[in-house]
């Protein structure tokens, strides 16, 4: 093997790992899309990497784009990647999750999604 193509394949290996190394979303409870009979007390979200507490965050909106509920999400202390929110008693509607987490090696990442709680019969 050649020098150069040893050094592409190192700046491969580099720029791959250093992909890899930011904190996307895994699953989440309420599920990515779903729609749901019992509202929940709570938002969660799994990522891939350990998250940095005090610059993640969780925002519920109503379908207005209201927020929902002002507290703070909090890193899990039993398990790093799963950032957490309280929510008060929800209605029927649907409802948009967005968050913006960093990694415990500073990259910051951000997204969103939406569940519906079903509405009574």
């Amino acid at each position: 093997m050649n020098s150069i193509t040893r050094l592409t394949i190192v700046t491969i290996l580099l720029t791959a790992t250093n992909a890899w190394a930011h904190a996307f979303l895994d699953h989440a409870e309420p599920a990515v899309g779903s729609t749901i009979d019992t509202p929940p007390t709570e938002i969660k979200i799994w990522f891939t990497e350990r998250l940095e507490p005090a610059f993640s965050q969780i925002q519920l909106f109503d379908h207005h784009g209201k927020p929902v509920t002002q507290n703070r999400a909090t890193v899990d202390v039993s398990d790093p990647s799963l950032l957490k929110l309280d929510t008060p008693a929800l209605a029927p509607g649907e409802y948009k999750v967005t968050w913006k987490v960093m990694s415990v090696d500073t990259h910051v990442t951000v997204g969103n999604f939406a569940f519906t709680v079903r509405k009574s019969h």
